[in-house]
């Protein structure tokens, strides 16, 4: 790969593309299962999910340069081998980059419309309003604790489980957003996990994300409950009638998650301090992980 190249695939930042992907596709998976009614399985149900996967990680790759964009400041101090920082990359050609994977993104979304509906579309483009509003001036929500947080949950979280949802059926009804929103709670603590070791340059850029506001200690105890507690939406939503996958495999989902949250939170609040002082923690990994067992038992649940 050429240096050029490399820097392009670095400025995706490619291990952050799988989840949105998967997410995508585990969120039209779901749509299939759910209820009574089961499309056929032809072209016409695989292209919009083919379509609407490969938009997510296109997205998720403009989202990762907007934010380099914008936090240059920041990786100078946190991440100076970044594309940016190190001069593989001019800010010239990462706002193309951007410019193009944005509207690739929202060309794709506009193509997964079954049955007409531009359901997708609508969701990305709030998706994307939504990502600006995290890391461009004057909102920018990463400045502001708990906000942060929030313009991360819901357009990585609800937003990107009820886009896939879209791809198969629409989306008005309660339970692609009763699904979206384990997932966006989840998030809305989760996130925090990639601020902690980026205290040092998002002090000096001015952003007041959790571990910097109340202390490591202290954010890795506030956080730790949205690795557990949503989980618990689970068996809830099966009891309530609300979720209509297989009852049997959602209640083993929602306990296994429960457990696998209450480890990576004790690997948090165990030694909190290196949180702050180990690059992707494994705690961060955790997080990423904890999302593929969600994506992938919510459509091994619906599948079955």
């Amino acid at each position: 790969m050429s240096g050029k190249a490399r820097a392009y695939y670095d400025l995706s930042r490619p291990f952050t593309l799988l989840p949105p992907i998967l997410g995508f596709v585990s969120g039209a998976v779901t749509s299939w299962g759910s209820g009574h009614s089961h499309p056929p399985f032809d072209a016409d149900l695989v292209l919009p999910v083919v379509l609407g996967g490969l938009m997510a990680g296109v997205l998720n790759a403009g989202n990762n340069a907007i934010n380099q964009i914008y936090d240059l400041a920041i990786d100078r101090v946190n991440k100076p081998k970044r594309p940016l920082p190190s001069g593989a990359l001019t800010m010239g050609e990462a706002w193309v980059f951007t410019g193009v994977t944005y509207v690739l993104s929202w060309i794709l979304a506009f193509l997964v419309a079954p049955g007409g509906r531009h359901e997708c579309f609508w969701i990305v483009l709030v998706t994307s309003v939504l990502t600006w509003v995290y890391s461009a001036p004057p909102l920018r929500t990463k400045r502001h604790g708990i906000w942060a947080n929030i313009t991360i949950a819901i357009p990585r979280g609800v937003f990107l489980k009820v886009a896939g949802w879209s791809a198969v059926k629409t989306v008005i009804g309660l339970e692609p957003w009763y699904i979206g929103s384990i997932f966006g709670l989840f998030l809305l603590g989760a996130s925090s996990t990639k601020d902690f070791a980026d205290i040092p340059g998002d002090r000096a850029d001015g952003c007041k994300t959790l571990p910097i506001l109340y202390g490591v200690r202290n954010a890795a105890w506030i956080i730790s409950p949205f690795f557990v507690f949503p989980f618990f939406l689970i068996p809830i939503g099966v009891r309530l009638g609300i979720l209509t996958g297989n009852p049997v495999l959602l209640m083993v989902l929602g306990p296994l998650l429960i457990a696998y949250g209450l480890y990576t939170s004790y690997l948090m609040v165990r030694k909190p301090e290196e949180l702050a002082s180990t690059e992707n923690h494994v705690s961060w990994k955790h997080m990423y992980l904890m999302m593929m067992v969600a994506q992938v038992g919510f459509a091994l649940a619906y599948l079955f």
